[in-house]
């Protein structure tokens, strides 16, 4: 499988205020290219802290987009992919429509009520590990249900964990002209933070899209 994280965050790297509020950060170029990204991908992947947060849709906005996805004889849009362990996310959450196919990563904690409830509200349910998570077997489980290109939008949590686990091939990170702030503020990659051996990233290329900058990293190549 092919991961791809891509991101917005700010100049000083926030993802959003210490509210967890949505931020605009980048324009209307940067939206495109995303949707872009998202057509060209086979699913879709956010943390459930994102889904409680932001209640995404995570679908494709151009029409031709779409079209061109169907011709090809895929799903219009891709599909969506929540990591959530233990089944938080809300059974009325706009991902859970039946705009796309909807997988819920859980683990063995999920208490069968719960996963009971997301499967009839339109989810498919894949378990891999036991309190947490285990995202190497998890994408091992989507990469079994065809989905071979998969674009994560995070937030920090999830990136940081995919990181952690080496399974990240690409980052994308636009970078808008605008500061935040907050310790608190969500960052690109949270969790626990790397202290001794740092995920290697080799800079791409660089180019400017609305007032900002895109950054396109491979991951593990020096």
């Amino acid at each position: 499988m092919h991961v791809v994280v891509n991101a917005a965050v700010s100049a000083d790297g926030k993802l959003s205020t210490r509210r967890h509020e949505q931020v605009r950060i980048s324009g209307p170029d940067d939206f495109d290219r995303v949707d872009r990204l998202r057509a060209e991908s086979d699913a879709v992947l956010v943390g459930v802290g994102t889904v409680l947060a932001d209640d995404p849709h995570l679908t494709l906005d151009d029409p031709d987009r779409r079209a061109n996805r169907e011709r090809r004889g895929e799903e219009p849009t891709p599909a969506r992919v929540v990591v959530d362990s233990t089944g938080r996310t809300p059974t009325d959450a706009r991902i859970l429509d039946d705009a796309a196919t909807t997988y819920v990563l859980a683990a063995e904690a999920i208490a069968d009520e719960r996963r009971a409830a997301l499967e009839s509200a339109g989810a498919e349910v894949l378990v891999a590990g036991e309190e947490r998570v285990a995202l190497a077997a998890a994408l091992d489980a989507l990469e079994d249900e065809g989905i071979e290109a998969l674009m994560v939008e995070g937030g920090g949590e999830i990136i940081f964990s995919l990181f952690e686990a080496g399974l990240v091939d690409e980052l994308s990170v636009y970078v808008g002209s605008l500061l935040i702030g907050g310790r608190d503020a969500p960052t690109l990659a949270d969790g626990e933070g790397f202290v001794e051996s740092f995920p290697s990233l080799s800079l791409r290329d660089v180019s400017r899209i609305d007032d900002g900058v895109l950054l396109r990293y491979d991951v593990g190549t020096e």
